[in-house]
């Protein structure tokens, strides 16, 4: 993935992820794995915890200690962040 130098990375890497979850590419209580995100985006865990507290914050994932992040429900979502940023 090619960066814009303009925008922090954890943004666009949350961009990219509410994309996938939009568009159904990662349904509902589908698993988030930080160590395969790290390396498909090339970034350090800290910046995956960034975009994916981003999207929690959303209503969009959820996590549980000692288990990981999930996909949430759609009826979890606020309305307004299906228009954000990507």
């Amino acid at each position: 993935m090619e960066y814009d130098p303009t925008r922090p990375k954890w943004q666009q890497i949350a961009d990219v992820l509410r994309q996938r979850i939009f568009s159904g590419e990662y349904p509902p209580r589908h698993q988030l794995s930080e160590v395969q995100m790290e390396s498909e985006f090339g970034v350090a865990r800290v910046t995956i915890r960034k975009a994916t507290a981003a999207l929690r914050e959303q209503g969009l994932i959820t996590t549980v200690t000692g288990m990981g992040s999930f996909v949430a429900d759609p009826d979890g979502w606020n309305e307004e962040d299906d228009q954000g940023g990507v």
